[in-house]
């Protein structure tokens, strides 16, 4: 009996070293071959633009090509269900971020992945706010004025969107909620049809990412009213944000990050993060990245990634719920 104990006790340690030898060799093996980041928006937006700085610095790196592939439709699903059912050997990541790993699991009652189960967090990339803009004709200066107006006429004041479910859209659905006001939704199909709608007078206001409206509030043919961050922008000192305006527990911002397969070795996603996270730090990405003042950009380990998921999924899946919002 104590020959046999022995014998399982001797095969679970071989088997033990066995595992941390092949874990050893595949993180040093690894990469042989060239990777792909896959975007699941068009080429030109944030998410783009991230994988086509990041991409060439990491095939540096590494010492392999990179390779960007825009695998665009159905509100990201296409990209990002192709990146959870790609083979989880880390050569294929993906640029990921609030809409497909945080609003549309509440938002698509069929979604054909689960941003937690189907996903393991490389690195947290970014963090862009939006603006709260109004065209200049209008009388309100302040949050406080909108929603006094909103609340005299209900239903009246119009915002736009890039669409149902968006986080512009959304921003607006928890600005309603926690003021008790009710604002008339108009969504577009993309910023820039929304952009034109506000800067024409079309609409009252609109939730901008600052990307699209900043270029015009410089030039004076929007107002800034509030950004849904936490923190005021470099870019915009004087506008305060949703808090400062006398709005509790507001913040709505944009994110974006990296993500792999879930089933990827610990020792590639570690070496992912940390190369990335090198990345982010050079002078010139962060230059590059920061959009005019705009983004703050993040890094750190990729279980603060996980956690940020987490949260954001149940903080957006009560905005979607009370919104009535859905797209199938």
């Amino acid at each position: 009996m104590k020959s046999r104990l022995a014998f399982f006790a001797l095969v679970a340690m071989v088997a033990t070293v066995a595992m941390s030898w092949c874990g050893a060799v595949l993180a040093q093996a690894y990469p042989s071959k060239p990777l792909k980041i896959v975007v699941p928006y068009p080429a030109g937006g944030y998410y783009d633009v991230i994988a086509r700085i990041v991409g060439p610095r990491l095939a540096e790196s590494l010492g392999q090509p990179v390779i960007v592939e825009n695998r665009v439709g159905a509100n990201a699903i296409v990209g990002t269900d192709f990146t959870a059912k790609s083979p989880p050997d880390g050569y294929t990541i993906m640029v990921g971020g609030i809409g497909p790993h945080a609003i549309n699991v509440s938002l698509y009652r069929n979604l054909p992945y689960d941003p937690v189960r189907d996903f393991a967090p490389v690195v947290h990339v970014a963090v862009q706010p939006l603006i709260l803009v109004v065209h200049p004709a209008s009388a309100a200066n302040s949050v406080k004025e909108v929603i006094a107006a909103a609340r005299s006429q209900p239903g009246k004041l119009s915002y736009a969107s890039n669409g149902s479910g968006s986080t512009p859209h959304l921003a607006g659905e928890m600005l309603s909620s926690l003021e008790g006001i009710k604002l008339n939704h108009v969504p577009f199909k993309g910023s820039a049809p929304a952009v034109v709608a506000a800067l024409a007078g079309h609409t009252d206001m609109l939730f901008g990412t600052a990307s699209d409206v900043l270029q015009h509030i410089k030039a004076g043919k929007l107002r800034a009213l509030a950004v849904t961050g936490a923190s005021r922008i470099p870019a915009l000192p004087d506008v305060p944000t949703m808090a400062e305006s006398g709005i509790q527990n507001y913040e709505a911002v944009a994110w974006f990050a990296f993500f792999a397969p879930a089933a990827v070795a610990r020792e590639i996603i570690l070496r992912l993060n940390a190369e990335i996270g090198r990345i982010l730090e050079s002078p010139e990405v962060r230059e590059k990245l920061s959009a005019a003042g705009t983004v703050q950009l993040m890094g750190g380990a990729p279980e603060l990634l996980g956690n940020m998921v987490k949260s954001e999924i149940a903080k957006w899946s009560k905005i979607v719920s009370d919104s009535g919002a859905r797209a199938d």
